[in-house]
């Protein structure tokens, strides 16, 4: 919401006999190149991780087309949607935050009618993603505000605190002196809770949570948005709502339709308050939002990203299991305290960090463009929100190639601890997830070459940063970096980018296979493997798997290939001249299993 708040608070295979010289060289076309375990309480979606796509402000219907094309097919576990409720509406330029302020409970608002939003919400789980709603439960309009005309017809008079939706009266809010010190109703310390929970935030007037009225009102909303299938909430200004109040009213919501689970929850609790508003408070109630873990991101990407070796709870974070981290917001990209997509390819490199570290469970956040902080988002006259394009007045993060394809390699990295750490002292790191995924981030203003420990098995591996994987056939329409059989790769990062290789999920469809070949060769010599797919190279020879001599003259190497999938493959040697001599006769050929691994033994 919009705030000015204080921040003190096999088999076995026969082979051809015999190998000769080969003066032709085979090449397979690519493209150019172009420019720590999910928390066990964090509710993945059933075709999709824990990452969360924060539309912001994007209406009903371009949400579900993003659920549909984008979200689904790149893994996107849910989708976080502004606040479905009825709410003011202002006269002439219609600010971003009027959806901030309530009107009432209904299912009608700036980005859409009920039957708009249910239609999302279906679309978006036919795609296999959730949908999380921004619930606004701390309070109702401005009582600055002299408009009475809202998005959805409700009638309302904020002056007499009077809203029919819900029915709230006078005796519905917080007053004073009877519960706010303060005669104005301002919150004037920080560290009070009395005053940060029961006085007004912003001029909002401060729902009387203490009292069975509103908690019925409030947990009939939220079964509202469960009835028609929403599956978590992110808790708009929980901070300002007492714990047990939130306790209450989230005891009367009902478990979600769609997976029979319980609302996946997570709190806007912005830290620098102590004691009960510090946001470990919080946390009894669901996640808390992590704006730390942004302001730091920042700090790191605009310094020297070296430091991220260390990155975690030590830093002041909440722990991974209670906390959603995030890279921006609708707040914080206002005010400063964060990247945002004005810091260019910085902002791109850090959801790419947060997505490949996976501390907890991530945000990545697409919204419209703004020039001044209350810039409405792209609408028509009566303020109703235009469709997304992803051009003209919106920034989708989500889209990036880079950032997108991220979401997968997240997902199948999930349960691999950090490792493999490199960095330059400065502004380039790597590191790996386990043995499942690897990635290089250059934050610095020239290309840098390097050559370092992947952990991954030796094959031909997708950059997908540059180009999109298909897990099912390891096809990749952009570059391919080569892993040896000690696990090291070398790797060119251009600069104020990355590189980013992963292996994809067993449920994918991979197994490892090991090649092994006896030839005798001369000093010089190495043995290559090369096939028809591309984590054999595509029969480039340039992209070729270097096999190890150390059981010699049998020279051998494991690749992940994709399972159930027909492969032609030979080897070749070669020469310390550079040229190449390749196997005569037959492609060797096999199906791949459907899961765990084979052997090939074959006979030069």
């Amino acid at each position: 919401m919009k705030r000015n708040e204080s921040r003190r608070g096999t088999s076995k295979r026969s082979s051809a006999a015999r190998w000769a010289t080969v003066g032709a060289l085979l090449t397979g076309a690519l493209l150019p190149l172009s420019l720590e375990a999910a928390p066990a309480h964090a509710a993945a979606a059933p075709d999709g991780g824990d990452v969360i796509a924060n539309l912001f402000e994007w209406n009903w219907t371009s949400v579900a087309s993003e659920c549909t094309n984008v979200l689904g097919p790149k893994g996107y576990g849910a989708v976080e949607v502004a606040p479905p409720q009825d709410s003011i509406r202002l006269s002439g330029a219609h600010p971003w935050w009027e959806v901030y302020q309530p009107i009432g409970y209904d299912l009608n608002s700036r980005m859409g009618n009920a039957a708009q939003f249910a239609a999302m919400v279906t679309s978006c789980h036919n795609a296999g993603v959730k949908v999380y709603a921004d619930a606004v439960l701390n309070h109702m309009a401005g009582n600055n505000n002299t408009s009475t005309d809202s998005y959805g017809g409700d009638t309302f008079n904020s002056a007499a605190f009077s809203y029919s939706q819900p029915g709230y009266t006078s005796a519905d809010f917080h007053t004073s002196p009877a519960n706010c010190p303060n005669a104005d109703m301002s919150i004037q310390d920080w560290n009070s809770q009395t005053q940060v929970q029961e006085c007004d935030l912003s001029n909002l007037e401060d729902l009387y949570t203490e009292t069975t009225h509103v908690r019925a009102a409030e947990a009939g909303y939220l079964n509202t948005l469960v009835a028609a299938g929403v599956d978590g909430f992110r808790t708009d200004a929980a901070k300002h709502i007492n714990q047990a109040d939130m306790a209450a009213i989230l005891a009367q919501v009902h478990n979600t339709t769609w997976t029979g689970a319980r609302p996946y929850v997570y709190q806007e609790v912005i830290p620098g308050s102590s004691g009960n508003l510090a946001p470990a408070a919080f946390e009894s109630n669901g996640s808390v939002i992590e704006f730390t873990y942004a302001q730091d991101l920042k700090a790191q990407f605009t310094g020297n990203i070296a430091n991220l070796k260390t990155f975690g709870q030590s830093w002041g974070l909440e722990p991974a299991s209670a906390s959603t981290s995030m890279v921006t917001n609708h707040d914080t990209e206002r005010n400063g305290s964060t990247l945002n997509y004005k810091s260019g390819a910085n902002y791109i490199l850090a959801n790419l960090f947060e997505l490949a570290w996976g501390y907890d469970v991530p945000q990545v956040y697409a919204s419209f463009t703004w020039t001044n902080s209350d810039d409405s988002p792209p609408a028509d006259a009566n303020g109703f929100v235009n469709a997304t394009n992803c051009s003209s007045g919106w920034f989708c993060t989500d889209r990036n190639q880079g950032v997108a394809n991220m979401v997968g390699w997240h997902n199948a990295t999930a349960g691999q601890s950090v490792a493999n750490w490199y960095d330059d002292g400065s502004n380039l790191i790597a590191f790996s997830r386990g043995d499942r995924g690897w990635i290089a981030i250059n934050n610095e203003s020239a290309a840098k070459t390097i050559t370092v420990e992947t952990g991954l098995p030796a094959g031909a591996y997708c950059d997908v940063i540059h180009g999109n994987l298909t897990p099912s056939t390891g096809a990749c329409s952009g570059s391919t970096v080569t892993v040896a059989t000690n696990g090291t790769a070398t790797v060119t990062v251009p600069a104020m980018d990355a590189v980013a290789l992963y292996l994809p999920n067993a449920a994918s469809g991979t197994v490892g296979e090991s090649f092994g070949v006896n030839e005798t060769t001369t000093f010089g010599q190495n043995v290559y493997l090369v096939g028809s797919i591309p984590a054999l190279g595509s029969w480039n020879t340039g992209q070729a798997i270097p096999l190890s001599s150390s059981g010699y003259p049998v020279w051998r190497g494991t690749v992940t290939l994709p399972a159930n999938t027909y492969v032609e493959y030979k080897y070749i040697i070669k020469n310390p001249d550079g040229s190449i001599v390749w196997e005569p006769g037959n492609n060797h050929s096999f199906t791949t299993g459907g899961s765990g691994s084979g052997s090939l033994n074959d006979t030069w």
